[in-house]
């Protein structure tokens, strides 16, 4: 006799598993060998851009590869270069309060891990990105959204966060630029966020991965540069600031008041002890990856603005669809006739018009009319695909 699932696997893992719609027409369309235009496509190393082959593979020419020196808190060297990274940032991170890990999504379940007893809260930005929900399961948290409102630009509701805040609560998260809105939390949105941890003894999560693409070509502040009044973790990483996700090097900055600092730190030093999960060799190799980044920024930037000024050139000639407002990052939200579901419409123009995008629900949109694009796709791709969508509702 089979066992019963439900006692066998744990219930924080008991997702639904079955493919969504849209995936399940994509992947017939690509067993079809049709041909797609993905303006989802958000992987770097997947988009066109030219990297340093041989510089990064010299990078990892190390003798110290063979020697195994673990550092829970991760090399000195990894750390030290990611404090020249905030310093060119104009921010000042000092190397001890640096803690290393393989990821972003690690990055998050060490903190959640540190901060979290079964069953807590942690309040999230709606819209934002739908990876926060499996991370949380996995660490047994429950996730409250606390909504952004859209006013000729994103910002937060402070009074619903204040009602989504509860005695469980014990950080809030906030996105930096948010993906997929793509604006940046203000200084005087993050003072306010600042005092209302402060206030209540919760802390501030903030995840910078996209903090460096501007699109005002202004260098945005970050977080970690803050004398914050709440203990804070700032996360980022060389995925996307370096266009390396296959690389495996992100991190926790962590800054607040100094004895919560300091319990904070020793606390995540045992966690990350626990793992030891970063690769030598990328931490090795962490000052040359990081040097390497401005050669990607510079082509994403060029990329993105030139996309999003086609984008803008083609809504122009039309009047049943529009962008909202993004200030950085990587995608854009368009606005578009609620018809149907946002699920319905991209099956639709993944089926009539061979395009691939991502429905708003996806990230959590509130409403209906809403779908996202990347803006990394190349441009050719990138002009068809908006041509073909904009065609559909003509």
């Amino acid at each position: 006799m089979a066992p019963d699932p439900r006692k066998l696997f744990a219930h924080r893992t008991s997702w639904n598993l079955e493919e969504n719609r849209l995936s399940r027409a994509l992947a017939e369309f690509r067993t079809a060998g049709k041909p797609i235009l993905d303006l989802a496509r958000s992987n770097p190393t997947k988009c066109g851009f030219t990297y340093d082959q041989q510089g990064i593979q010299r990078a990892f020419e190390h003798e110290e590869l063979l020697l195994y020196q673990p550092d829970p808190r991760g090399m000195r060297r990894a750390r030290e270069a990611i404090v020249a990274y905030y310093l060119q940032q104009q921010a000042r991170v000092c190397e001890d309060d640096l803690v290393l890990t393989s990821g972003t999504s690690e990055a998050y379940s060490f903190v959640f891990g540190l901060l979290c007893n079964p069953g807590d809260e942690v309040l999230i930005p709606s819209p934002s990105y739908p990876l926060f929900d499996f991370l949380a399961d996995l660490c047994d948290v429950k996730l409250v959204r606390y909504p952004l409102f859209y006013d000729h630009g994103w910002q937060i509701d402070f009074s619903e966060l204040s009602a989504a805040a509860s005695e469980r609560t014990s950080a809030i998260i906030i996105v930096h630029p948010n993906n997929p809105t793509g604006h940046y939390t203000s200084a005087v949105e993050q003072r306010q966020l600042s005092h209302f941890c402060a206030d209540r003894g919760i802390a501030l999560i903030a995840d910078e991965v996209f903090l460096d693409f501007s699109l005002n070509g202004s260098r945005e502040k970050s977080v970690a540069s803050g004398n914050n009044d709440a203990l804070t973790f700032t996360l980022s990483g060389i995925s996307k600031i370096c266009g390396m996700p296959q690389m495996k090097l992100a991190w926790i900055a962590v800054s607040g008041p100094a004895e919560q600092k300091r319990v904070a730190l020793a606390r995540l030093e045992v966690i990350a002890d626990a793992y030891l999960s970063v690769g030598t060799a990328v931490q090795l190799d962490a000052p040359t990856l990081i040097a390497m980044r401005m050669s990607f920024h510079s082509q994403a930037m060029t990329r993105i603005r030139a996309n999003l000024r086609e984008l803008d050139e083609q809504l122009s000639r039309q009047s049943a669809c529009n962008r909202l407002s993004c200030e950085g990052g990587w995608s854009a939200v368009l606005r578009v006739p609620a018809t149907q579901s946002d699920e319905d419409l991209a099956i639709a123009l993944l089926t009539k018009r061979g395009v691939h995008l991502h429905p708003g629900h996806f990230y959590d949109f509130a409403q209906g009319g809403h779908l996202v694009v990347s803006l990394i796709v190349q441009e050719q791709e990138f002009a068809e695909g908006v041509r073909r969508t904009l065609a559909y509702f003509c």
